[in-house]
């Protein structure tokens, strides 16, 4: 393949050139023509753009869809419509960050409403967030004029280039707009809202701070989209509730985001150009009104069935298909050998507990514990300790109430009643991310990794405390990215660092997964099943991984029901029955134990024990 072919097939090469050429366009397109009804159509799509582009943040990152987007648009036209009318002294133009501020503090206003909803009912709050400002427009009268509407100032300057500063300061603005969207995907905050996007409950245990994020991310989807409005606004001369909070507005918005991709840097601006051109193509050539509805409707029906992702998405896919044809991938090759964790634990400057095992402090102290779901007693009064230093085992029949102890102690449930303490710290009132916080890092029985990221972007995606600082870092490079690929090294998952979660094998997400919650540097990390659908080469690679972080001072919880490796690597030992605490002691104790080999081990296995010895 030549040179040239190459960079055609390179997703980010054609669309950097791409992007360069539009910006060029759009910065000689006022200068090419002077003609009043293209420069409008081109003004409206930079106005969604940067309503579409916003949007991408809390729906394309997030994965919060909202149909209000539009209402940001209005309230940016209103607050430069009612500032403007009353200091007529004052250019308009010093309203327009003033815009920007009303709209972000009205959209964390509307975060803090909605902060636990998703779904549908989050969909129906921003429906009904619209029409409520709209109705708030029609009747503040004495702010908004009501019904009747806002008159603005007219422009000062020459009519020759009446739309001249309209376009330019929109055509900044969706700037600005794009170049926060891109700073923000790069950092740990864009890692946390993607997270958030693909398993909020996963999030919160790797640290992120669920209600934070959405927050920052409510408020940074809105403050430019309502600096734009309030350009349009003054665009417009005149403005009334019904036409800045039409419900249509909104639509145009998330199509344009639909249409040109999710989650994407230039898919809500190429969708927006899109959109504008067919909305006047449909009042022009046919009537507009439901024509126009269904015009839209039917294009979103199209592109939900053949590009599901949107167009850019669609085109990505298909070069980076061309890039790979007839090359081979990575998934389902060998395993690394895996490396040393000495050089990290230097680097963490962590000290070796002074005492392991048995004898030592606990850090983890469950008493009590108990989670009924209506009348199912899952767990049931349960209690244990974790010394520090040691690699505690937690075992039990099917449905003895494991997983949910796992998920009580780093709170993805909450308990009815309990205590858990953890370095001498009460938390079971605190939140999942705080815990995380604290030291405690958590596997899933089934691996929950994030699919759509990259196994570097899913190892930086823990968080290991809260701080502006940290959530301005830059994830996907530097002294982040660095850590994360020590930890893939540890794992023997380097060599796939740029591949897709969802596309690794079952064994691959679990090494994956231990390396994501190593980055979280933890003091005791729960092990839901380690050795559970691996082959045996694994399960022994994983025993020896444990011990070695063991040696270093990382304490271990570990649920398994695979006996011999439980038996090998664990002590002490509790057995769960029925959601309660039946038995505990070191390995030789519990194999040993009548009540254990009753309820649990059986039998069979007392036989075996038997022959081995």
């Amino acid at each position: 393949m030549t040179r040239s072919m190459q960079v055609l097939t390179d997703p980010l090469r054609v669309g950097r050139l791409l992007a360069a050429v539009a910006l060029v366009l759009l910065l000689a397109f006022p200068l090419l023509t002077d003609d009043a009804y293209y420069q409008n159509m081109v003004i409206l799509s930079l106005v969604f753009a940067v309503g579409a582009s916003g949007l991408n943040i809390i729906t394309g990152f997030a994965g919060y869809v909202s149909l209000g987007q539009g209402a940001f648009i209005g309230l940016g036209g209103y607050t430069i419509g009612a500032l403007a009318t009353r200091f007529e002294s004052v250019s308009p133009w010093l309203w327009v960050p003033v815009a920007g501020v009303v709209a972000a503090a009205v959209a964390v206003l509307l975060g803090l409403v909605s902060l636990r909803s998703r779904g549908p009912a989050f969909v129906i709050i921003t429906v009904a967030f619209l029409f409520l400002v709209q109705v708030v427009a029609i009747n503040w009268v004495s702010v908004t004029n009501g019904t009747a509407g806002l008159t603005l100032p007219l422009p000062s300057w020459d009519r020759e280039i009446i739309n001249l500063p309209f376009y330019y300061a929109l055509l900044a603005i969706l700037v600005i707009q794009l170049l926060m969207t891109w700073w923000i995907r790069r950092t740990k905050l864009g890692m946390g809202l993607i997270a958030i996007r693909e398993d909020e409950t996963k999030a919160a245990t790797i640290g992120i701070n669920l209600p934070v994020e959405k927050i920052i991310a409510f408020a940074a989807s809105s403050v430019f989209v309502g600096m734009a409005g309030a350009v349009y606004g003054y665009y417009l001369t005149f403005i009334d509730p019904r036409g800045m909070f039409s419900i249509l507005i909104s639509v145009q918005i998330i199509l344009s985001l639909l249409i040109g991709g999710k989650a994407t840097l230039w898919g809500p601006v190429l969708g927006a150009f899109l959109i504008e051109p067919l909305n006047e193509i449909a009042n022009n050539s046919f009537g507009g009104g439901n024509m126009r509805l269904f015009l839209f409707g039917g294009l979103l029906m199209a592109v939900v069935i053949f590009m599901p992702k949107g167009v850019l998405p669609a085109v990505e896919s298909l070069l980076h298909r061309r890039r790979t044809a007839g090359k081979a991938g990575l998934v389902g090759a060998r395993i690394g050998p895996g490396g040393s964790l000495t050089s990290l634990t230097e680097r963490a400057g962590r000290a070796e507990p002074v005492s392991r095992g048995p004898g030592a402090a606990p850090l983890l102290e469950v008493a009590g514990l108990t989670k009924h779901f209506g009348g199912l007693k899952a767990v049931d009064g349960c209690s244990l300790t974790v010394p520090e230093g040691s690699i505690t085992g937690l075992i039990g029949p099917n449905g003895s109430g494991k997983t949910t102890v796992f998920n009580l102690i780093d709170h993805t449930i909450r308990a009815d009643s309990g205590d858990v303490t953890f370095a001498g710290e009460r938390i079971e009132r605190l939140p999942s991310w705080e815990r995380a916080h604290r030291g405690i890092g958590r596997t899933f029985q089934i691996t929950r990794l994030f699919g759509e990221m990259t196994v570097l972007e899913n190892v930086v995606a823990p968080q290991r405390s809260f701080s502006w600082q940290q959530l301005g870092r830059i994830a996907v490079s530097g002294p982040e990215a660095d850590r994360a690929e020590e930890l893939l090294e540890f794992v023997g998952m380097r060599a796939f660092r740029d591949q897709r979660a969802h596309a690794l094998s079952y064994g691959q997400q679990k090494l994956v997964e231990l390396a994501q919650i190593l980055m979280l540097d933890p003091r005791l990390i729960l092990l839901d099943e380690p050795a559970g659908g691996i082959n045996p080469v694994l399960v022994e690679r994983m025993g020896e991984m444990i011990r070695e972080l063991n040696s270093f001072g990382t304490t271990f919880l570990i649920v398994e029901h695979n006996m011999p490796f439980v038996l090998a690597l664990c002590d002490p030992i509790y057995v769960l029955a029925r959601g309660a605490t039946m038995a505990s002691g070191t390995p030789s104790q519990i194999r040993t134990d009548p009540a254990v080999i009753d309820a649990y081990l059986g039998d069979d296995f007392q036989l075996e024990q038997e022959a081995a010895t």
